[in-house]
């Protein structure tokens, strides 16, 4: 596994770059944004570790454009700032997880761990398309469509759409959604996947004036196409 890390301070870098390196991660490291844009364009990672308030470019600006030339690769936000609209926008930008400072290196590791398990998972899909009513995923190209119109997902969006939709309907609990996506060490009462929710709304239901996505307190989440 190679691990690109993104951040200014030197001190907490070299501890990070200790801590996976002990788990046999292999690691490069950089301290300024647009350098760390140079080398995203040129080089594969297995997962990026990145600051937010960084120099040259700042985290949210340097996820947002990667996320335009790839969309597979986990990417963790790290930040000293742990408000809900921090977080949102670091998602936004297409962020896949998020850990606020102080943390535990032992967290990051369990945490790395998991996105990258469920990134290179591949199972081959036993029918390219998926479809509910008007609403269409091509498990292949990873596309979505609604009424034949394309909508441009992050990753962990098109993974809770597509949950949903395997369902067919049927409700899917939070803490299924979130272990199924960030996996176990992710804590289960987060407000992650209800700002997610949001996003898929303002996606999925909102430009087609549909109301599809639907909350039962309580008990989780499902599709209501009909």
């Amino acid at each position: 596994m190679k691990v690109l890390i993104i951040e200014d301070d030197p001190t907490l870098s070299q501890n990070i770059c200790g801590a996976f390196e002990s788990e046999g991660i292999i690691t490069e490291k950089v301290f300024d944004g647009l350098i760390a844009e140079k080398l995203l364009k040129k080089n594969s990672y297995d997962c990026i570790v990145m600051d937010i308030n960084l120099p040259g470019k700042n985290g949210y600006d340097l996820c947002r454009e990667f996320r335009l030339e790839n969309k597979h690769t986990p990417v963790l936000l790290l930040t000293a700032f742990g408000d809900l609209e921090d977080k949102i926008k670091g998602y936004d930008c297409g962020a896949d997880d998020y850990l606020t400072k102080p943390f535990y290196m032992r967290e990051l590791i369990l945490r790395l761990k998991a996105l990258v398990k469920r990134t290179s998972i591949s199972v081959k899909p036993q029918n390219e398309n998926i479809s509910l009513n008007d609403i269409t995923i091509n498990k292949l190209s990873k596309k979505v469509f609604r009424n034949g119109v394309e909508i441009k997902l992050t990753p962990r969006e098109y993974q809770i759409l597509l949950m949903l939709m395997e369902k067919g309907g049927d409700i899917v609990s939070k803490s299924d959604l979130v272990k199924s996506i960030w996996g176990y060490s992710f804590d289960a009462n987060t407000n992650t996947i209800e700002v997610y929710i949001n996003f898929l709304r303002n996606k999925i239901d909102k430009p087609f004036q549909k109301q599809s996505i639907k909350t039962k307190v309580g008990y989780g989440y499902y599709l209501d196409l009909e």
